[in-house]
């Protein structure tokens, strides 16, 4: 795999699996602090595959085969090219750091307490992100997770990706270019934006802001549920963020104007507070006198941690790029070699692992999979958890006991917090009734002194 000689000043570039163990666990002080802020190293760090033992007559493990038997035989053809000892959920989940796994673990104790544990979007690496996002601080995390939740549900998160069409996307692209465009040299999704060439009148004819927003939210849930599965697939480790590249040649302060401001900002909020820890790096090229001015201006929108990971670059781009990014997956406008001939431009082409037939068949299995494994036990951990037992040989009946089990070991615990509200409740009702009896008391005194006024 290709290697780096740059060292960037927040991140060290993943090399991807083989490498020695100490860069599985690398410690939190080796990475620069932004604002007193750690910056953490990337996400997929913990999450690369462990080596394949070598024997020379390797035999198909029980684990692998059960849950080869899990998926349609198409499907099973498929996953004998990844190899049989790989499971899907290795190669979906990849290593938990210890530490990592504990903390979530506390993150799920902690919301289960408090009755806020989630049905849905409780798997590990969501809550990673947001344990992440708060430096895991659980409390400040879980408000921020809390706040995710709410705003789903506000805004109608999983509606707009069963029935939101933006039958408008070819003409918005003509104006505002944009697109995803192959895999860096980790396997990591690259998004790309020709921000210099945006017509915002024109866009503004094609669709509306709050469209455009709803656009752009149902491209963050298809990244998260389609395109970093099939790169992890592909790329046969753990994938959960993205490598982005914004072309702003041209662009200065008269870009910024007032819609330009509010998109920017409606854009940013999403992303910061709702799919933080998404991205892995994003380079800026084409950087003129102009653009740096603005650029001290968009720095105010921005915080800390996403600013560490960001990269302005002039005219002279191409050999930071093409550290990161194979000239096959860079478009010929960027200096690449890919034109997308067939598709009428990189940009309109959505070229990656998730356009690869085999491999979204796969995950389709996957998800067809869980949800009849998950029917009925909403309340239950997640389908990671859920395809890690079936794995292990648990039957429905053996996790049945296990969700009994679990409500059990907590139970104690629910108790004592409900007695201890009850013993402060009841202190509180004593307060009311010692200063109710004081009232009393003065009134009486008061209806004497009247009394006595009259006589």
């Amino acid at each position: 795999m290709h290697k780096s000689n740059e060292k960037y000043r927040e991140i060290t570039i993943d090399k991807g699996g083989g490498g020695d163990s100490d860069s599985l666990h690398r410690d939190a002080s080796q990475f620069p602090k932004v604002m007193n802020r750690p910056i953490h190293p990337p996400i997929e760090t913990h999450f690369l595959l462990p080596p394949p033992p070598r024997k020379e007559a390797e035999k198909p493990s029980s684990s692998g085969l059960k849950s080869v038997l899990l998926y349609p035989l198409k499907v099973r053809d498929s996953l004998k090219k990844l190899g049989k000892s790989k499971s899907m959920e290795r190669i979906l989940e990849g290593t938990h750091d210890p530490k990592d796994e504990q903390i979530v673990q506390s993150f799920r104790e902690l919301l289960f307490l408090e009755d806020q544990f989630p049905a849905k979007h409780n798997d590990y690496q969501t809550l990673l992100r947001f344990l992440r996002m708060r430096d895991f601080d659980l409390q400040k995390a879980k408000e921020m997770f809390l706040n995710y939740l709410q705003w789903r549900k506000d805004y109608g998160v999983d509606a707009i990706q069963k029935e939101f069409k933006f039958t408008e996307l070819a003409e918005v692209k003509k104006c505002y270019p944009h697109g995803f465009h192959g895999v860096d040299r980790s396997g990591r999704p690259v998004y790309i934006e020709r921000v210099g060439m945006v017509d915002l009148n024109a866009l503004l004819q094609a669709t509306s802001i709050d469209r455009f927003v709803k656009y752009h939210v149902s491209e963050q849930e298809k990244t998260l549920n389609l395109r970093y599965p099939a790169c992890s697939i592909a790329a046969k480790r753990h994938i959960a963020s993205t490598t982005s590249i914004l072309d702003v040649k041209g662009v200065g302060m008269s870009n910024f104007s007032k819609p330009a401001r509010y998109l920017f900002m409606e854009i940013q909020k999403i992303d910061s507070n709702y799919y933080p820890e998404t991205l892995n790096r994003l380079f800026i090229i084409n950087a003129g006198s102009g653009f740096r001015m603005l650029w001290k201006v968009l720095k105010a929108f921005m915080d800390a941690r996403t600013l560490a990971k960001i990269h302005v670059l002039g005219s002279n781009y191409l050999s930071n790029l093409t550290e990161v990014i194979d000239p096959s997956n860079l478009p010929a406008f960027l200096g690449g070699s890919c034109t997308c001939a067939d598709y009428g431009g990189c940009l309109l082409s959505d070229k990656g692992p998730w356009k690869n037939p085999e491999i979204t068949e796969m995950l389709q299995a996957i998800s067809v999979t869980e949800d009849t494994n998950n029917e009925g036990n909403g309340d239950l951990a997640s389908g990671d958890a859920l395809m890690h037992d079936m794995e292990n040989g648990k039957s429905k009946e053996d996790m049945g006991k296990e969700e009994r089990g679990m409500s059990d070991k907590f139970a104690p615990q629910k108790v004592m917090a409900l007695e201890a509200s009850l013993a402060d409740t009841n202190k509180k009702i004593d307060a009311l009734e010692v200063a109710l009896e004081d009232t009393k008391m003065v009134l009486r005194g008061l209806a004497q002194h009247i009394k006595d006024l009259n006589l």
